[in-house]
């Protein structure tokens, strides 16, 4: 009887259209709070962050004050929201109407303070940098703020102090991708077309995204892929399995772009800095495809492959390695000065041999043949020519192993250089990978830090 009897005295005349005051000069102070209870989505493309909220409000209705004495001691009483006056405090962030629950009734107690406490799913809009993804940090506003009623008419503050609701993360569900970091709140005066001044209180939503997943699933493959590429250098330069090779490696990180390309954030604004990451990586490993081409064609051996110009060997066999500290740089001119030498021996030989048997000039074979007697004159004439045959045919083979020993030592030579050439590539390459990383690690660590 009581509860009743104090509903139907306060809402019996009351005016839930009119502001509850008695002077219509004082200002309706409202209070308000917020607490973060969980981030449900954060749209990239569409710039819309998705939240969910314990909103609260305080303020006080002048028109539902009442002496508990005569209510037996009752004070407080829950009202229902459509019968009494509620400010009109809306966030100016709003893109879509969330599913939030209706809460029917507000608490009012006998001094005429009122308390509207109800969840809120939240749909603002926001403005989300993506260039540091995964490693991003971002702030998202919301704004309460009077939609008709000047600041002289409802005034705004916070019901807490601001360093509670700070760091109150006392019923934030924090297992999700993102983690509330803090929310920072302030107060301004806003206008428009130099009119009265709006009330405005403002939460700055902090919250950072946990980059565990997408370290191990999008930058861990693509190191393992650019770390084998590396690894690829040490095949043969003389063989085409590195070419082979590196085109698997290309081949096999294309389908990891396609791969990742949906799990990736996609904005019209900016391109985030691991997508600038996996075109680098992409241009790296054509690069060292690019670099591998061309050291096999170099070191190919060819009947035709010129010798190695003197200003090559003065540059690369020289200079180089020794800056590039090659202390193996000597072993194809032995191997030159040996092979030299071992045709000249198989060509004293094979002189001295032909001696033995006959001579090269017919006129010494005359001449040593004349001593002897006239019949056997035309036995020697025809083991002369036999000998002279068996000469011709020796010195062709000469000159052909003469002539392929030639193109041997041409072969080595290019060897030699498409060594030096590939180790100077090899380094330079090795050089511009790990200044990129550390770059990108340096970066990164950075703003996760900051």
């Amino acid at each position: 009887p009581a509860l009743r009897r104090l509903s139907h005295s306060l809402l019996a005349h009351y005016q839930k259209g009119t502001r509850p005051v008695r002077d219509w000069r004082t200002t309706t102070n409202v209070a308000i709070d917020l607490m973060v209870y969980a981030i449900l989505s954060v749209d990239e493309k569409n710039q819309v962050l998705t939240t969910y909220v314990w909103y609260r409000q305080h303020w006080t209705d002048e028109f539902l004050r009442w002496d508990p004495e005569r209510f037996d001691n009752l004070t407080q009483i829950s009202l229902p929201v459509e019968s009494i006056w509620v400010p009109d405090i809306l966030i100016n962030e709003f893109v879509d109407v969330g599913k939030s629950p209706h809460v029917p009734y507000v608490y009012v107690s006998h001094h005429g303070e009122v308390q509207n406490l109800k969840p809120i799913q939240v749909m603002t809009a926001c403005s989300l940098d993506i260039y540091n993804f995964p490693f991003d940090v971002q702030n998202c506003s919301l704004t309460f703020t009077s939609w008709l009623l000047f600041i002289r008419d409802i005034n705004l503050s916070l019901w807490r102090q601001p360093e509670l609701v700070k760091f109150d993360r006392s019923v934030f569900m924090n297992q999700g991708e993102w983690e509330l970091l803090y929310v920072l709140s302030r107060f301004q005066e806003f206008s428009v077309k130099s009119s009265d001044s709006y009330a405005e209180m403002k939460f700055y939503l902090v919250i950072r995204r946990r980059p565990l997943f997408y370290t191990v699933s999008l930058l861990l493959p693509s190191i393992f892929l650019m770390v084998m590429d590396i690894v690829g250098f040490y095949l043969p330069p003389n063989s085409g399995e590195r070419v082979s090779f590196k085109i698997t490696l290309l081949l096999g990180y294309s389908v990891f772009l396609i791969i990742v390309s949906d799990t990736l954030p996609a904005t019209a604004v900016g391109t985030p800095l691991i997508g600038i990451y996996f075109v680098v990586c992409m241009a790296l490993l054509v690069i060292s495809l690019t670099e591998t081409i061309l050291i096999v064609r170099l070191v190919h051996k060819q009947d035709l492959q010129p010798h190695v110009p003197e200003w090559v060997k003065r540059l690369l066999l020289e200079r180089a390695t020794i800056l590039l500290c090659i202390w193996d740089r000597k072993k194809f001119s032995q191997s030159r000065t040996q092979s030299s030498d071992i045709s000249r021996q198989v060509e004293n030989d094979s002189t001295a041999k032909l001696n033995q048997y006959g001579c090269e000039d017919p006129r010494e074979c005359e001449t040593v043949g004349g001593a002897g007697p006239t019949l056997a004159s035309a036995g020697q004439a025809e083991g002369s020519l036999l000998l002279h045959g068996v000469l011709r045919e020796i010195t062709a083979i000469r000159q052909f192993l003469e002539k392929r020993e030639e193109f041997r030592d041409v072969a080595r030579e290019w060897l030699q250089v498409g060594y030096v050439l590939d180790v100077l590539l090899f380094r330079a390459y090795l050089a511009a990978v790990l200044a990129y990383t550390i770059t990108l690690g340096t970066l990164w660590s950075v703003w996760r830090d900051a």
